[in-house]
């Protein structure tokens, strides 16, 4: 697909969102787009199922509700990009840059976000339920009330992350940098924190049942009113 026809299926797709008689939504399922510029593009409610967006520049794009199931998006830069609510189940977003995205109720389910950048993201709300985010940036993100139960977290760096109420049930946390994150009412049932580093961390009136703790540092954590039952130090 050239540049012509890409400008041609956007300007149509937003007529159609203003109910334009003309518009027709935006269908690039299986597209390749690689390396595409795509900056400040409305995509919003678009479908880009299995696209190929390797490389792709989705720098401050609109791509609130877009179909993003299983879309290739390796080396992406969606920097400030709006994914509110986007449906990104198995995309691979591997060395993806979401620095600043706004992924709130996003649906990353079993995607794969090895090694990207998700520094001050907000991911509010979002589902990543067996995701794999093996050495992310997730510093400063927001992660509240989010869904990271069975994820893969190993080695990532969540330095100073709002994990409120999270759902981190048998997550995989392993040498995981948590310093200075708010796990207040967050639940770890089972999740495996062997090595990480809780310093400073905030893990007041969280479920840490059965969590594995060993070689993990705790120095300053608060755990007030946390459940410890069979937690492994």
């Amino acid at each position: 697909m050239n540049q012509n026809e890409l400008e041609e299926i956007l300007r149509l797709h937003e007529l159609s969102l203003v109910g334009d008689k003309d518009g027709k939504q935006a269908d690039l399922s299986g597209a390749d787009l690689r390396n595409a510029d795509l900056r400040y593009a409305n995509l919003k409610g678009a479908i880009l199922t299995n696209a190929i967006l390797v490389n792709a520049n989705l720098k401050f794009a609109h791509l609130t509700g877009a179909n993003l199931t299983g879309a290739h998006l390796t080396g992406a830069n969606l920097r400030n990009a709006d994914l509110t609510g986007a449906n990104l189940v198995m995309a691979d977003l591997t060395d993806a840059n979401l620095e600043d995205a706004n992924l709130t109720d996003a649906n990353l389910c079993k995607a794969n976000l090895t090694g990207a950048n998700l520094k001050d993201a907000n991911l509010k709300d979002a589902i990543l339920s067996c995701a794999d985010s093996e050495k992310a940036n997730l510093k400063d993100v927001d992660l509240s009330r989010a869904d990271l139960s069975y994820a893969d977290l190993t080695n990532a760096d969540l330095t100073g992350a709002n994990l409120y109420g999270a759902d981190l049930r048998y997550a995989d946390l392993k040498g995981a940098i948590l310093a200075g994150a708010n796990l207040t009412n967050a639940d770890l049932i089972g999740a495996n924190l062997f090595g990480a580093n809780l310093s400073n961390a905030n893990l007041k009136e969280a479920n840490l049942s059965n969590a594995n703790f060993k070689e993990a540092s705790l120095s300053y954590a608060n755990l007030t009113n946390a459940n410890l039952k069979d937690a492994k130090f």
